[in-house]
């Protein structure tokens, strides 16, 4: 019996990589590749595979002891063919990811919305464990969500339910990756707090955060982090704007569906306590 499966985190700055215990969840191996200059379909394929193999390469289990590659990727999802749709964070649109992942390591691959993955694991081994109605935010490059109810992921007639980031929170207001204005993420993301606090150092205003920064790099969590614990100005606005922003996103998700559990996960919320 094949007690391993190979778990891939498609998101927007980053992908997480790891060999996993099927039975009990355990990570056996992980690596990490980042995304965040190396975007568009051929670039990420490429990264991807590469993490595939560096996963075999540095643990002692081969791919005769896998029995399926299972991908969660930031973006739109037709989980019957395994093409990720869109995905405007990654710059990535009708990738079939299944087929060349299928073809080039001779394995069942498995593909779905990242976050909506995440609850099914916090469901099986996570915060979610017991509990048929819950929640899922996580909140990252982009905010994502997915809903659980009587135990089973709800995906919405086109497979899109749950796309808490894409709610409007101001009609006229922040353009979003997706195009649209006035979405969640605009005001919320890591992505969000990344342009207000750039804008800000732009317009001369002073910040720690500019202790970390190097040219031609992106503001990262743990940068945002570091800054909070110097108790920075600039960057506890920010950050405060953006927790107020997902605080209402989140009271009008438990006004809709009344869950039972909200379970908040992503890079930003692991990286920044304050947050």
């Amino acid at each position: 019996m094949k007690n391993y499966s190979v778990g891939v985190d498609l998101g927007g700055t980053k992908i997480l990589l790891a060999i996993v215990n099927r039975l009990t969840g355990e990570v056996v191996r992980y690596v990490k590749k980042k995304t965040k200059k190396q975007k568009g379909s051929d670039s990420i394929m490429k990264k991807m595979i590469e993490g595939i193999e560096e996963l075999f390469a540095e643990s002692n289990i081969t791919p005769d002891e896998i029995s399926s590659i299972g991908i969660g990727a930031a973006g739109q999802i037709d989980r019957e063919n395994g093409i990720l749709t869109g995905a405007p964070n990654l710059d990535c649109y009708n990738l079939n990811i299944k087929k060349i992942v299928e073809t080039h390591f001779n394995l069942p691959v498995y593909l779905g919305n990242d976050v909506e993955i995440a609850a099914i694991g916090e469901m099986k081994f996570g915060a979610g464990k017991g509990c048929n109605d819950f929640v899922c935010i996580f909140v990252g490059t982009g905010v994502g969500s997915s809903i659980v109810k009587n135990g089973k992921i709800i995906y919405g007639a086109t497979g899109t339910a749950g796309e808490i980031g894409h709610i409007i929170v101001d009609l006229n207001g922040r353009q979003c990756a997706c195009g649209a204005h006035g979405c969640l993420e605009a005001y919320a993301s890591r992505s969000a707090i990344e342009t207000r606090i750039e804008g800000a150092l732009k317009k001369g205003r002073k910040s720690c955060i500019q202790d970390y920064l190097e040219p031609g790099k992106s503001i990262t969590s743990s940068m945002i982090q570091k800054s909070i614990e110097r108790e920075d100005e600039l960057v506890l606005q920010c950050v405060t704007e953006a927790s107020e922003y997902l605080s209402g996103g989140i009271a009008s998700v438990i006004n809709f569906i009344n869950p039972g559990l909200i379970i908040l996960g992503g890079g930003l919320i692991e990286a920044v306590d304050y947050f």
